[in-house]
């Protein structure tokens, strides 16, 4: 996160300088040519007032030839024409050159109040007429090279690079820094939220770091971390004290209709036996609800198991409780499968659905349990060729007490759908193809 924060300032930045650098260098170089342009045509003016005292007023050239020895020291061009096109006087210019200030000079007209320019190569090239009152006695020719302005040109974008290089690199610092000091809050937080949902309820997030509103989101995800921890104890010493509180009762209870069963008459025997049954029955489903609250109130904590070998250790506890019953109980499993969840979790759904499995499959009928494993999912089949469930039956099979049609509590399957789902997986039902139910657990695997 801290790089995608610094990547889009540093993006913001370097537009931002962009749009600032461009502009400002395109500017200031163009303002270096119309400078030269202007001190280009400024210099050709006054080489014309100095050429106007010898070409107009007759006076010695002194002042023109004094002119054109400073253009010679600036390193300047220039030359002064007579109308007839003949050279009063110039300083030493290259042939090319003196052919264009030629050439320049034979189009200025009388009259005429704007030098006439040229660019030839490096060389920007001025015209200007001498004379007054429309009257043309000569013309001044000066050429400037242009070699100065690019020159200073270079200069500023080079200035202007060299500023926008050292702004963006104290940007990327600072980017960089600002990602951490807000992302890094965040990560531990993210970590400390990732080990509390793994079933570490003691974790919790540092808060005196990062910006407020990450701050006060730490602060109350450990206020909730606290509350979460607090309930969870609660909901575990209570089922605690429930299973103390009501298995005491029910065993003595058993053991006191078990002692009256053995002595009880004829005629009340069938009727000790049914309350032995339901006694039996109302133990079953406290366990059961005992099971259910076990599950719900228990954090995973996932670890790597191998879902192969459980699977087998469990088909291997059942497999005399099926055989009594003349039932066939079997397993499929391509090689060795991992799945990530919490430890003793797939113990519990595959002996609920073993159960439930075998109390609803006829004699002669068969439980198989197949696995198979990817990259990102476990799936466990419990697959029976019993009398299935109606499609209705199976909507509300997850619920408590959820009506299946089978005769069970209804508790097994909503244990299996809750420890499914706290640990990342799903559960569903489907018909077995010929008669029967399928349950399908996917469960994440383990990479």
């Amino acid at each position: 996160m801290s790089r995608r924060i610094a990547l889009v300032i540093f993006g913001l930045l370097t537009a931002l300088l962009i749009l600032a650098v461009v502009p400002l260098g395109l500017s200031l170089t163009a303002n270096e040519q119309a400078s030269f342009r202007f001190g280009t045509e400024s210099g050709a003016r006054q080489l014309s007032a100095q050429a106007e005292e010898y070409l107009a007023d007759h006076k010695p050239p002194t002042e023109m030839n004094h002119a054109l020895s400073e253009a010679t020291e600036r390193g300047d061009c220039a030359a002064v024409f007579r109308p007839s096109g003949a050279v009063a006087g110039s300083t030493a210019c290259p042939a090319d050159l003196s052919a264009q200030a030629a050439a320049l000079a034979a189009a200025v007209r009388p009259g005429q109040d704007d030098a006439v320019t040229a660019q030839h190569g490096d060389w920007l090239v001025a015209a200007v007429p001498v004379g007054d009152d429309g009257n043309l006695t000569g013309v001044a020719v000066l050429a400037r090279s242009a070699d100065p302005v690019e020159d200073r040109a270079t200069a500023v974008w080079g200035w202007l690079a060299g500023t926008a290089l050292l702004v963006l690199v104290l940007g990327a610092l600072f980017a960089r820094r600002l990602g951490q000091w807000v992302a890094r809050p965040l990560t531990v937080l993210g970590a400390a939220a990732t080990d509390f949902g793994e079933g570490y309820l003691e974790a919790r997030a540092p808060a005196n770091g990062g910006p407020e509103e990450v701050r006060e989101l730490s602060t109350a995800f450990n206020r909730m971390a606290e509350r979460i921890e607090s309930l969870i104890g609660s909901h575990r010493d209570w089922v605690a004290d429930v299973s103390h509180q009501l298995r005491t009762p029910l065993t003595a209870l058993r053991l006191r209709a078990d002692l009256l069963a053995e002595e009880a008459p004829e005629p009340l025997a069938a009727e000790m036996a049914g309350l032995q049954a339901e006694l039996a029955r109302l133990a079953g489903l406290v366990d059961g609800l005992l099971a259910v609250a076990r599950a719900e109130g228990d954090v995973p904590s996932p670890q790597t198991v191998r879902a192969d070998s459980v699977a087998a250790d469990r088909v291997a506890a059942w497999e005399p409780v099926a055989r009594d019953r003349g039932l066939e109980l079997g397993l499929e499993a391509s090689g060795p499968v991992k799945a990530r969840i919490g430890p003793g979790h797939l113990d519990q759904m595959l002996d609920n659905l073993i159960a439930n499995a075998l109390d609803s499959v006829p004699d002669g009928g068969a439980v198989l349990i197949s696995l198979s494993g990817g990259r990102e999912t476990v799936v466990v089949r419990v697959a029976d060729d019993g009398p299935g469930m109606s499609e209705q039956a199976r909507a509300n099979a997850f619920r408590r007490f959820g009506r299946s049609g089978t005769g069970g509590s209804g508790l097994g399957l909503a244990i299996v759908h809750r420890l499914a789902t706290v640990n990342g997986g799903r559960v569903a039902l489907e018909p077995t193809p010929g008669g029967g139910l399928t349950v399908l657990i996917e469960l994440p695997a383990a990479r």
